[in-house]
């Protein structure tokens, strides 16, 4: 089978050769460690999502549309010490990073947030000038010559958007105005509420439409990041009355446009949401963080069936310890991979307690597991 036949496949619950072996990524510190311990970097193309030969990945093809800012905040250093960076950055939040363990831009803590664009309606009716849909350069240059030809002809997996880029509804609120902010919007500010809420639904299929005019990709992911370890940072309620109506505005949209597959991306527990997000027509879930209650992939299944797509769930934690560990924690996945419609991959970006020596052997037990000889 092609990775495109594979995907679908399990997707639909049908006899497969083996299921897709997509990954995530890794930290930069991981890289660093995996270098000390012998692995030359330049054999590998650090671009997880579009598949890495050298662990037998399956490749998938992103349509870069920019669904961000044009312009973007004019990035600005506020304040510089020793230890700290005080910086505005392009999202227009400020920030306060914490300078040691950084690695190629990426730090080993979170940053600290001082600061967001929007506090009051006037700030948002601002910001939105930047988010005009008709700009041409939310498109590659010449896509439709260049890019389009393969995309129509293609055998693997085609998806709208990089990662993180197609930003959902709690995402865009939560940049534009804090997590504290936006949780207070709810209740203080409900008319703008409702008003970003719409605008997000607007923008998003207006900057879609002219790619899904031409070409139908298999999947989108609506990136949330709506939750925590032990539970939603709203409620079903707030969820219901806010972003329901338009997510499945937005999903009817990019059903009747011919992309196969809508799927939300949310680290934590987001289980108190997953009925109203199959009542909007969302088709799977992705990362299943497992240090999050409520996010075993198993149990996922048995509640709510076949109609929930799982995509996720290996513990990056257990990779971190001996090989047994390793062994066990896969052999418990493998009915839901023998189910279908279920994708293994660790349940985000690997990081470096994992040596290079135990991601070797993960990725050989995985694609046992892949291919039901687990």
């Amino acid at each position: 089978m092609n990775p495109l036949e594979r995907f679908l496949g399990v997707m639909e619950y049908r006899t497969v050769d083996r299921v897709p072996n997509h990954e995530v990524g890794v930290w930069s510190q991981t890289v660093d460690r995996w270098k000390g311990e012998g692995l030359d970097p330049g054999d590998l193309h650090w671009d997880w999502f579009t598949g890495e030969e050298c662990f037998g990945m399956d490749p998938r093809e992103y349509i870069p549309v920019n669904f961000g800012m044009i312009p973007p905040f004019e990035e600005e250093t506020i304040e510089e010490t020793d230890r700290y960076l005080v910086k505005r950055q392009a999202s227009g939040i400020v920030t306060k990073a914490l300078k040691e363990g950084t690695s190629r831009g990426m730090r080993s803590s979170m940053d600290e947030y001082l600061d967001f664009p929007v506090k009051e309606p006037g700030d948002f009716r601002e910001l939105r000038k930047r988010f005009v849909s008709g700009n041409a350069g939310r498109y590659p240059p010449q896509w439709e010559a260049i890019q389009l030809p393969g995309w129509k002809i293609r055998t693997h997996p085609l998806v709208l958007g990089r990662n993180c880029s197609t930003l959902g509804f709690y995402w865009r609120a939560r940049e534009w105005m804090g997590t504290v902010g936006v949780s207070y919007a709810w209740y203080d500010l409900p008319e703008l509420m409702h008003e970003m809420m719409d605008f997000i639904a607007d923008f998003t299929i207006e900057v879609s439409t002219p790619v899904l005019d031409r070409i139908a990709p298999d999947y989108v992911f609506i990136n949330e990041d709506m939750a925590m370890k032990s539970g939603p940072l709203l409620g079903p309620d707030t969820y219901r009355e806010f972003i329901f109506p338009r997510m499945r505005r937005l999903v009817d949209f990019y059903k009747s446009k011919g992309v196969r597959y809508v799927l939300v991306d949310s680290d934590g527990n987001t289980e108190p949401l997953i009925p109203l997000l199959l009542e909007a027509g969302v088709d799977g879930i992705w990362p299943i963080e497992r240090a999050s209650e409520s996010m075993d992939p198993v149990a996922l299944r048995k509640k709510y069936g076949r109609a929930l797509r799982l995509w996720g769930g290996v513990d990056k934690r257990e990779l971190a310890k001996d090989r047994k560990c390793i062994d066990d924690h896969l052999a418990s996945l493998a009915p839901l991979v023998e189910d279908g419609g279920y994708i293994p991959t660790v349940d985000h970006l690997v990081p470096p307690d994992v040596s290079l020596e135990n991601f070797r052997y993960y990725m050989k037990r995985k694609m046992d597991l892949l291919e039901g000889k687990l």
